[in-house]
């Protein structure tokens, strides 16, 4: 059995590591799917003082995503809600299982005095070539 997946995985920063202290929305990076029929977003919380992180999940066909439009909960894993986090050291994912192109996490901050260190990356997986680099 051959337990190597790592030739068939493709990164990507989604939202770089950054301090969140108010209550907004911190947009994150377009990421390209094409070539890939798997995505999943690994939302994770450093120390957190206060506050809740909401993972907010648009689509689009336009690279820019000047098309965007929310998710259909029918498209993810899991709903936004479920995968917020709210404590420190947590990690959370949402999978995307709609038909666009382009994706993007951003978080939504509430109840925030504090705030603290949220990050987002993109695992893509089922490549139509592997390995992938």
């Amino acid at each position: 059995m051959n337990r190597e997946q790592a030739s068939v995985l493709k990164e990507e920063v989604a939202l770089s590591i950054q301090e969140i202290a108010t209550d907004t929305t911190t947009v994150g990076e377009i990421i390209d799917t094409r070539g890939f029929d798997a995505q999943t977003f690994i939302i994770q919380a450093g120390t957190l003082a206060d506050g809740s992180y909401l993972p907010s999940i648009v689509e689009g066909d336009d690279s820019a995503l000047s098309d965007e439009s929310a998710v259909a909960d029918a498209d993810l894993t899991t709903t936004e809600v479920l995968a917020t986090v709210d404590e420190s050291d947590e990690i959370k994912k949402i999978g995307y299982k709609g038909s666009k192109r382009y994706i993007r996490c951003d978080i939504v901050s509430s109840a925030t005095d504090s705030g603290g260190d949220i990050g987002v990356i993109s695992i893509k997986g089922l490549p139509a070539n592997a390995p992938v680099a």
